[in-house]
């Protein structure tokens, strides 16, 4: 959740001041780099694709995709460990 909010706050308020923006190569790579770390820390989720493709588009990079992303794969394991730990009773 922290490496999501980081690359979020970098993309929202550093980079605009230092680089082109949206169409900066350096916010493309860090895209492509959290998108490859969080795929290895949490494995590959769905939620991951629409968030790397949203970041992508100029404009759209103003929401905070990556922290909303690991928001709702943290939300999905935990239903999935309730309903889990509710079916071994």
């Amino acid at each position: 959740m922290i490496l999501a909010i980081v690359a979020d706050v970098l993309q929202l308020v550093v980079f605009p001041l230092v680089v082109e923006g949206a169409m900066s190569p350096a916010d493309d790579i860090l895209d492509l780099s959290v998108a490859g770390v969080l795929a290895y820390l949490l494995g590959w989720h769905w939620e991951f694709l629409p968030s790397f493709l949203a970041k992508l588009m100029p404009g759209v990079d103003l929401v905070p995709c990556w922290t909303l992303a690991v928001a709702n794969v943290y939300r999905k394991s935990k239903r999935i460990a309730v309903a889990t730990e509710a079916n071994r009773e």
